[in-house]
């Protein structure tokens, strides 16, 4: 017989186990699912979470992971490769071939960060690498940083970045001529802006020292900061109608929901970088809970209306009976 949980929770990074938790500790069976594929993996530490700072993302998971088995949860590893409707609730078709139903879903499959083409530049994702201010900008203060135009967001990426360093570089690469405004809000926050596309990284003894421009200049710099196109993890909710758009932002995609997590197809939320590619972990987490707290209201509010239906059932035949 197929597995069934009153939530099957798809993701099991920072939104997926703190919602997967938040669910337990309220009684409900619930499974997470996860792929087994952190999009932090590379960082050596979780920045800006209180009392968790610095803690390695394998640690901060793993710690996640007890807390939820502590409460009765269940955890599996696997990929899911389909979601369809199953009567009033879903099936969830795993890589594996199990397939589990579920009442509810919670879908916290964060989002994949697509990385310009250039040789050299994923292998220091992470490290020397990075993207976030407020997640690495301690780690890189007072460093020669350069900021490579990936996107709209580039120019507001230099100027953040330009709070933790008085060496910044703005390496505008292929992106679009910069605006008057922007050109004039560089210069005035003392970001020299570099013309020319860039080819490549340059590493030695495993450590970024600048980038190679296409007619053959060295910049050198010891941090390069670029913004991914962020794309959430979202293909195997297609048979339920629900796909990821693009995000106003315009840094990638993202799936829609309210300010709980509830999205357009009944009984489906989502929480964490799946709908807000901007959040960091402690905001993941967060929402995830409170994702959770809307899907224990809703089966309460079902389970509310099947026994006030029960109990009007009793009464009508009592009556009758009579």
């Amino acid at each position: 017989m197929t597995e069934g949980y009153e939530v099957v929770v798809i993701g099991g990074g920072a939104a997926g186990l703190s919602g997967a938790l938040m669910l337990a500790r309220a009684r409900r069976s619930v499974l997470v699912i996860d792929g087994g594929s952190p999009r932090n993996a590379p960082a050596e530490g979780v920045h800006g979470l209180l009392a968790r700072d610095g803690t390695p993302p394998a640690e901060l998971l793993a710690r996640g992971r007890d807390e939820v088995r502590r409460y009765g949860g269940h955890l599996r590893d696997g990929r899911v490769e389909t979601v369809t409707r199953d009567g009033e609730g879903f099936l969830v078709a795993l890589a594996d071939g199990r397939p589990v139903r579920a009442a509810r879903l919670l879908v916290a499959t964060g989002l994949v960060d697509e990385l310009p083409e250039l040789p050299g530049l994923r292998e220091r994702w992470g490290r020397d690498l990075v993207h976030c201010p407020y997640c690495h900008g301690w780690e890189v203060r007072d460093r020669p940083i350069g900021v490579l135009a990936t996107g709209p967001l580039s120019v507001h990426q230099a100027l953040l970045f330009r709070q933790w360093s008085d060496d910044v570089l703005f390496l505008r690469h292929t992106a679009p001529p910069l605006t008057d405004e922007q050109a004039e809000q560089l210069a005035a926050r003392g970001v020299r802006v570099i013309e020319g596309e860039v080819a490549s990284v340059e590493v030695a003894a495993d450590r970024l020292v600048g980038v190679r421009l296409r007619d053959g200049r060295l910049v050198a710099r010891e941090v390069l900061v670029a913004a991914p196109r962020m794309v959430a993890r979202a293909g195997f909710l297609v048979a339920l109608g629900l796909r990821a758009v693009a995000h106003p932002s315009g840094a990638g995609e993202h799936v829609p929901a309210d300010s709980m997590g509830r999205t357009d197809v009944p009984g489906v939320w989502v929480a964490g970088n799946v709908t807000d590619p901007a959040a960091q972990v402690g905001a993941a987490a967060a929402a995830g809970a409170l994702a959770a707290a809307a899907i224990n209201g809703d089966l309460v509010a079902e389970e509310t209306r099947r026994a006030v239906e029960a109990a009007r059932s009793t009464t009508r035949r009592g009556g009758i009976h009579e």
